[in-house]
């Protein structure tokens, strides 16, 4: 039934892009929540691509390309960062051509790849993830448009702490009894992502949801933000995901110090809540360090702390060093035999490094590190300046989400995730998408009416000053 429902939602979206390609594209940011639900077709037919997800994609985008220009819509992103752009789908292309003139490799011949999947999954699925950021890009023009986007990327991660807190029992998380392998069973066989991707997607969203704060003004919507925070931090908590659970803590940090220093007087305050009320999160936390009774001592297991990331990355910084500067090419921990050998030594397959910035040193080298790495820098630096930014809700909330959900990949990038665009990171393209359209917005502002509003901030603050001064005079008289 839940698959019928969603042909009739891809067909309404289908159709209403016609209308308004901009809302159908928020309802294609939705079905993130669910496309990789095992019960949803992943093709139609055994046609390669035709899903239902592409299928809304291919129609929003091209009712995007023939109406922009009826809309009067002109491209204005700022050329540096449509540069870097240019530079990592170049880094892109160039390491998918190499996998494709090595498919005689001994080592990649044992997953029977066909030219055709290999171009659908190297190529086409990881350009079509940063497609939804580039079109809200251009369309969040009018501050209606930006809530909507706003909206269908926290959308997904509402969604997603929904279905974790539907499937996972609650006492998974508390008692800790075989809780990864509870966690992994039931996401990945009732939601579809990996669990430790899942982790990672919800340790930024949390924080996007609460940069949020600031767009509503009624205390009753300022409580429900807060609780859908606390169910983000509770769907993320069920996942059992140790990175996730680190990077969670760093990015709050982060924010703390860049704009939110008040909480930091809660930082004490969250382990012991932590320890309290979610035990078996506390205890995957604490997996590897102490004995069997749980009590930190001098016996740490390095395997089951770090899940084996540090037996693997000695061979894979031996295997990047063959070939610094350009690297080997897309996947090449198992065209390179690194995986092979691996098992062999370990009894363990490691398809990729667990670490994305080895990941990208072994893939492209040092040169395709340099070509990506400073859009991410730039990113981070636009979403700080609007971050701090008082004089916008909008700048704050915005700036705000891009950087929680943009540091929750740059922080679980050291122990997971990947820089090649995939379906978790859907929501942080989209965040950079609208991000850049608000940035590009505060730089156009003719300069006499940025003036005119600092002068009005300033105003509100000497005024809230003014009005402090008698109470205080009372006080010390």
């Amino acid at each position: 039934m839940r698959v019928y429902l969603l042909w009739i939602f891809v067909v309404f979206l289908c159709a209403y892009a016609f209308r308004d390609w901009f809302k159908s594209l928020c309802g294609l940011i939705l079905m993130m929540a669910v496309i990789e639900h095992p019960d949803i077709p992943k093709n139609v037919a055994n046609i390669q691509g035709l899903n239902p997800w592409n299928v809304v994609l291919l129609f929003v985008g091209l009712n995007w390309l023939m109406q922009r220009r009826s809309q009067g819509l002109t491209w204005d992103m700022p050329k540096n960062i449509r540069l870097l752009l240019w530079a990592y789908l170049g880094v892109v292309i160039v390491g998918f051509v190499r996998l494709m003139a090595d498919q005689r490799n001994i080592f990649l011949q044992k997953y029977d790849p066909t030219p055709l999947g290999l171009t659908s999954e190297y190529f086409i699925n990881t350009v079509k993830w940063v497609m939804p950021g580039i079109m809200l890009y251009d369309g969040s023009r009018t501050r209606a448009n930006m809530k909507w986007g706003m909206a269908a990327v926290l959308g997904v991660f509402v969604l997603l702490a929904l279905q974790l807190a539907k499937y996972m029992p609650a006492s998974a998380a508390v008692s800790g009894a075989e809780f990864t392998r509870i966690s992994r069973k039931i996401i990945e066989n009732e939601i579809g992502y990996h669990a430790v991707n899942m982790s990672m997607i919800l340790s930024g969203a949390s924080w996007a949801m609460l940069a949020t704060m600031p767009l509503f003004r009624k205390a009753w919507q300022k409580l429900v933000i807060f609780g859908l925070f606390i169910l983000i931090v509770y769907g993320q908590a069920l996942t059992a995901g140790r990175m996730g659970y680190a990077t969670w803590a760093v990015i709050g940090l982060i924010l703390c110090v860049i704009r939110w220093r008040k909480l930091l007087l809660l930082v004490p305050v969250v382990p012991v809540l932590i320890v309290i009320f979610l035990p078996g999160v506390a205890d995957r936390f604490m997996e590897g360090i102490g004995d069997d009774a749980g009590q930190v001592g001098a016996a740490v297991d390095d395997y089951a702390v770090t899940s084996g990331r540090t037996l693997i990355w000695p061979y894979v910084i031996d295997k990047i060093e063959e070939s610094p500067i350009i690297g080997h090419g897309r996947r090449a921990m198992t065209r390179t035999g690194v995986e092979t050998y691996l098992y062999e030594q370990l009894g363990e397959g490691f398809p990729h490094p667990h670490n994305a910035y080895l990941e990208m040193l072994l893939d492209n080298g040092v040169i395709g590190f340099l070509l990506v790495m400073p859009f991410y820098g730039l990113v981070v630096l636009y979403s700080i300046r609007l971050f701090l930014d008082s004089r916008n809700p909008m700048f704050y909330a915005v700036g705000g989400m891009t950087c929680a959900l943009v540091f929750a990949l740059l922080i679980a990038a050291m122990g997971s995730q990947t820089f090649y665009p995939r379906e978790g990171a859907v929501g942080m393209w989209c965040a950079i998408g609208m991000m850049l359209r608000v940035y590009q917005s505060r730089q156009a502002m003719p300069v006499r009416a940025r003036q005119s509003q600092m002068a009005r901030h300033r105003g509100a603050q000497l005024r809230q000053q003014s009005q402090m001064t008698p109470s205080l005079g009372r006080a010390n008289r």
